[in-house]
């Protein structure tokens, strides 16, 4: 019986941290907003997908942002690490996409705090999940990460929820999980993926 406690908050991340003890979490894992969003104009998936007032998440997080998340949490993985200000790490994670993408990366790249060799995720980004957010990474990715980052027991942090694809794999692999998600409409959604599979894997 999967014994985790999941809770999917609604709300600001920077905001719950600031009440946060010091490493309150064993692991933060995120997927932070990239600062792209209107910034391109022209060509591209996130051109074609962005309308007007569509990319308003899409914002790097502050400086204060970071630094309450390296405090509340002992080690730190974060997607996206590369377009924030951060230390140099020697163990960096890439996920490789394995087929080239036309208008989209072909890999991306994550920041870790650990003192490990780097490793490559070789994973199609095309599976049969459904797609609720326009930067969902797969369940398979983040079971990748618990199994080789966290440890039994460890108690994982989640800022930026979106589509809910960390809670999937951590109710899967039996990991307490905290996340939240500013934007209610992602929330509802990401919050109706979740409880969907854990409907379905009940049935079995």
């Amino acid at each position: 019986m999967n014994r985790s406690t999941i809770n999917l908050h609604l709300g600001d991340s920077l905001e719950a941290m600031r009440g946060m003890e010091d490493n309150a979490y064993d692991l933060a894992i995120c997927d932070i907003p990239y600062g792209l969003g209107d910034k391109l104009t022209s060509g591209g998936t996130w051109a074609n997908k962005y309308k007007k007032g569509d990319a308003d998440w899409d914002v790097l997080p502050s400086n204060e942002y970071f630094d309450q998340l390296f405090r509340v949490s002992k080690n730190q993985i974060i997607w996206g690490g590369n377009y924030a200000n951060l230390p140099p790490t020697r163990c960096f994670l890439i996920w490789d996409k394995v087929a080239q993408m036309d208008t989209m990366a072909d890999c991306e790249y994550a920041w870790t705090s650990f003192d490990r060799n780097a490793k490559i995720f070789r994973h199609v980004r095309n599976t049969s999940e459904k797609r609720i957010h326009i930067t969902q990474k797969p369940v398979k990715l983040y079971s990748w990460i618990l199994h080789n980052y966290a440890n039994e027991g460890d108690n994982i942090l989640d800022t930026h929820l979106g589509s809910c694809s960390i809670a999937i794999a951590a109710h899967n692999l039996c990991f307490d999980l905290d996340g939240w998600e500013l934007d209610a409409d992602y929330h509802a959604a990401g919050v109706k993926r979740f409880e969907q599979h854990k409907r379905q894997i009940q049935l079995f």
